[in-house]
Parts: C-alpha cells; sequence; structure tokens
C-alpha cells in the first residue's frame, strides 16, 4: 500500500518537472520573441550555433527548445532560411534511422512542422529539401509543402498526406501503401517503383506524374486528374 503511494508521489513529481521544462521553454520562445527583431548578425550566428548543439542534446525536450528556436530565426531571420531548413531536414534524416516502431518523435514531427511551411523552398540554396531513406512513418503531413522534395525511398506507409504539395517531388521506390493521399498535388512527380498499395489518391492531381514500374494494387484513383500521366508497366493488381 505505502509503495503504492510512494510511486504515485514519484511520478507525479516527475510530471511536474517534465511541465515546468515545458513551461519554461514556451516562456523563454515568448520572452525572446521581440528581441529576434534587433539582433546583430553576430548574435544570430551565435543562436545559430546554440540551438545547433541542442539539436543534438540527449534529452528530447532540449532537442524541441533547439527546433523551435530555429524556427524562430527563420522566421525573423530570412537569410538563414535555408540553412536552418537543411539543417532540421539532416536532423530528421539521422533521428529517424534511430526509430525502432510506428510511431514518429515529437521532435521528428516538430522539425517537419518547420520543413513544410509554405515558402520554406523559396529560401532554399539548394531548391530541394532532402528527407531521402527516411522513415516518417506515424507523422502527420497534411497540407505540407514538399514540392520538388528529395522523398527517394522515404517510408510513409500510413501517413496522412492528404491536400499536401508534393508536385516535382522524387518518390522513386518510396514506400506509400496505406497513405492518405487525398487532394494530394504529385502533378510531374517521380514515383518509379513506389509502393503505393491500398494508398487513397481520390481527387489527387496526378498530371505527369511518372508511375513506371509502381504498385498500385488496391489504389483508390477515384476523381483523380490523370491527364499525362505514365503508368507504363505499373502494377494494378495482385
Amino acid at each position: 500500500m505505502f509503495t503504492y503511494i510512494n510511486n504515485f508521489r514519484h511520478q507525479e513529481k516527475k510530471y511536474s518537472i517534465n511541465k515546468n521544462l515545458f513551461l519554461y521553454i514556451i516562456l523563454g520562445i515568448v520572452y525572446g520573441q521581440d528581441k529576434q527583431h534587433h539582433i546583430s548578425p553576430g548574435s544570430v550566428k551565435k543562436c545559430l550555433s546554440v540551438a545547433r548543439e541542442k539539436l543534438h542534446h540527449e534529452i528530447g525536450d532540449i532537442r524541441l527548445q533547439g527546433i523551435l528556436e530555429l524556427e524562430r530565426l527563420a522566421t525573423y531571420h530570412r537569410p538563414h532560411h535555408g540553412e536552418i531548413i537543411e539543417l532540421l531536414a539532416a536532423f530528421v534524416r539521422k533521428s529517424s534511422s534511430q526509430k525502432t516502431n510506428k510511431e514518429i518523435y515529437p521532435d521528428i514531427q516538430a522539425a517537419l512542422n518547420v520543413i513544410t511551411r509554405i515558402d520554406t523552398h523559396k529560401y532554399l540554396a539548394s531548391a530541394q529539401i532532402d528527407l531521402s531513406y527516411t522513415d516518417l512513418r506515424g507523422a502527420n503531413l497534411s497540407g505540407a509543402n514538399l514540392a520538388g522534395a528529395n522523398l527517394y525511398q522515404v517510408n510513409l506507409s500510413g501517413v496522412n498526406l492528404a491536400g499536401a504539395n508534393l508536385s516535382g517531388a522524387i518518390l522513386s521506390a518510396a514506400n506509400l501503401s496505406e497513405a492518405n493521399l487525398v487532394g494530394t498535388n504529385l502533378s510531374e512527380a517521380i514515383l518509379s517503383a513506389a509502393n503505393l498499395s491500398q494508398a487513397n489518391l481520390a481527387k489527387a492531381n496526378l498530371v505527369k506524374a511518372n508511375f513506371y514500374l509502381a504498385n498500385l494494387s488496391q489504389t483508390n484513383l477515384q476523381d483523380a486528374i490523370l491527364d499525362k500521366a505514365n503508368f507504363r508497366e505499373a502494377k494494378f493488381s495482385g
């Protein structure tokens, strides 16, 4: 009886510590927003360095804080936007390789939220987001902007991509089985040898998309726009 009570109190104390850390992060962000408009270029580089170090911290809450700080820097300092997005993409590539199940880690989802903002691609030096070979199962990417992104061999099985912009994206050999792609823009996307079995592509824009050798068995293509799409040697059954 007493052991149970002590364990309960211990858990409650642990929860309070995590809650206080979360509040500290939020308050720090709010307090720092006004300062971000006026810091010098040298200070921006220092802030970037500190945030980069936090991305590699063993504590998840600290990594989340680093991601939020990078998002704030990207918002107020456009010249560094591309550098920050590439930094976060590298973080996702490394962190996703350590996943052991279908769930998405909170820090990976937070990084993806920043990466997929509407105007991200305007500031990338390479003009391409590189998330190749990543395991993004469990992520919510509805409405995400990944136009022209490198998603080669990415695992998006069961992922919600409804209304996302994937126009011109490289999805060769990607796993999109059972993915929600309702209303998604896949115009001119390269999906050669991709697995789209049981995926929902209803009302998707597939204009000039390349499905060469893709697996489309039990795929829902109802009301999808198929103009000039390439389905050569694609698999539709079995």
